[in-house]
């Protein structure tokens, strides 16, 4: 899914803008060709103005994005000398920070309890999408836009620790997030899917063991719903995991390595995900159950009209 993941947004990302480079062209053309109907010197003035407006619209957010003063990163670890201006630089950020209004940041210690309360609220974030992932891609069955749903749910999601983290984040910053998010959990080759399954299988255990319980005659229902809790269960452990990831980039002392940031990511992911199916799944089996009630509850109704 990984590797679906990068091929789908880079043949995404290369239409848009081939479509739009032939957009522009076209207009332009057109613009050109009308103005050279009034005179030929008024359509080179034309054709060479919009040439300068397009090129001043490229550059200068070019320019201003690398103008923009970097934001710190954290050090790898704390004997480098940049980790105590990073610490006061974090400390200064947090302290503007409205979820921490009040709090004593005096103190590394301080520190590092405002940086848990935030990795709580963080949590949050991280939990309620997966489930909502996990709900969603369980019911759509929709393979094809599958992997573009889970990607908007997954990207809006690291805007939203983003946003917690840095209130007002800068464009800078967020590249820097999103391409560090992308190569360490969503864009990884290296992520198989037999890792995949080795943490799904504990928390679809129970959720299986669940829907047997509440469909013990009915096999179709039962089959139908174990699909489609393996496919939620997939993509709410992909999207922990980078929302995890994107925590840790955002509210780190020091900076892991990108390997041991993505087994610890993986390992947290799994402990979390057990809830998220369980809960998921009960409210699939129950409103199949409703729904199944519902349908033979009116069948002898559609019967009588027939």
């Amino acid at each position: 899914m990984n590797k679906a993941f990068k091929r789908i947004a880079f043949f995404t990302i290369v239409l848009i803008l081939l479509f739009l480079v032939i957009f522009v062209i076209t207009q332009t053309s057109q613009v050109a060709e009308l103005a050279d109907k009034v005179s030929p010197e008024f359509g080179h003035i034309v054709l060479w103005g919009l040439l300068v407006i397009y090129a001043v619209l490229i550059l200068f957010p070019v320019v201003l994005f690398l103008r923009l003063r970097r934001s710190p990163t954290p050090p790898k670890n704390e004997d480098d000398p940049k980790f105590t201006t990073y610490l006061e630089v974090l400390k200064r950020r947090l302290a503007s920070n409205p979820c921490l209004k009040g709090l004593d940041l005096s103190n590394r210690q301080e520190i590092e309890k405002a940086l848990t309360l935030m990795a709580q609220n963080a949590d949050e974030i991280i939990q309620r999408t997966a489930a909502t992932v996990f709900v969603s891609t369980a019911i759509s069955q929709t393979g094809r836009l599958e992997p573009f749903f889970v990607l908007s749910a997954q990207a809006r999601m690291v805007w939203q620790i983003a946003r917690l983290y840095y209130q007002r984040p800068m464009f800078r910053d967020l590249i820097r997030i999103y391409t560090n998010v992308a190569r360490t959990a969503l864009l990884m080759d290296k992520i198989q899917d037999a890792d995949i399954s080795e943490q799904v299988t504990p928390a679809l255990s129970s959720a299986l063991g669940a829907l047997a319980d509440t469909f013990p005659q009915s096999q179709l229902a039962a089959s139908i719903l174990v699909n489609s809790v393996r496919t939620g269960t997939a993509n709410a452990l992909l999207t922990l995991r980078a929302g995890i990831i994107t925590r840790s980039y955002c509210g780190s002392l020091i900076l892991a390595e990108r390997s041991t940031l993505r087994r610890a990511a993986g390992a947290e992911a799994a402990k979390l995900l057990d809830s998220i199916v369980r809960q998921g799944t009960v409210r699939l089996s129950k409103a199949v159950s409703h729904a199944s009630k519902n349908r033979v509850g009116t069948a002898p109704e559609d019967s009588r009209l027939c």
